[in-house]
């Protein structure tokens, strides 16, 4: 989905709870995997992989020079022959660690084996964010968790859009310590390329 369709989407949801609601989720979703350098793992259910919100990140990540934000597909159904962005399996869940963000995208109950796995990961010291319908257990779990009802007008599909775009439009956090070379051949470059003060 591009920026115009988004900002006509935020439109038509603006005074309802879902623009701000979307922003915050996705600020707690930046501000965990951007002072780490990434380690975003992304997974659904057995029945819902979050291809879609995948592609997004990958997107957004891209177009913000975020590289944090691209996430690891994790998928049920994995394979040791499929290509290798396709090939991580439920097994990466349980090796994740502290540092590394597990995002949940659940439009119906997660089910055990998994919530078992998020359990082990967050044991381990992972954040967890989950995107999803509400399930109890898995909201229990998370340490930033929105709640996506069932409602004709609203879909989880809609709600990832606005998160992935939120993630990819808010600003990074003022750096600390040491500044990327990058962060100063910007600063740089914008100095060179700025016009002199006016004299009058």
């Amino acid at each position: 989905m591009d920026a115009v369709r988004v900002a006509l989407l935020r439109e038509v949801l603006a005074g309802t709870e879902w623009p701000g609601a979307t922003r915050r989720f996705a600020g707690a979703l930046r501000s965990s995997v951007l002072p780490h350098g990434g380690g975003l793992l992304l997974v659904g259910t057995a029945e819902y992989e979050p291809w879609h919100l995948a592609a997004h990140l990958v997107d957004e990540a891209a177009w913000s020079g975020t590289p944090e934000l691209t996430p690891t597909l994790v998928r049920h159904g994995a394979h040791p022959g499929d290509p290798a962005h396709l090939a991580v399996g439920l097994g990466r869940i349980e090796a994740a660690r502290r540092g590394e963000t597990l995002l949940v995208v659940a439009p119906d109950a997660p089910g055990a084996p998994l919530l078992e796995r998020v359990h082990d990961a967050r044991r381990a010291g992972a954040t967890v964010l989950a995107l999803d319908c509400g399930d109890r257990e898995l909201h229990a779990m998370a340490h930033e968790a929105l709640a996506v009802p069932s409602e004709p007008d609203l879909s989880l599909d809609t709600v990832q859009h606005l998160v992935s775009a939120a993630a990819g439009e808010n600003s990074l956090p003022s750096p600390r310590g040491r500044r990327r070379l990058r962060d100063r051949l910007s600063r740089l470059a914008d100095q060179l390329t700025s016009p002199p003060p006016a004299r009058w």
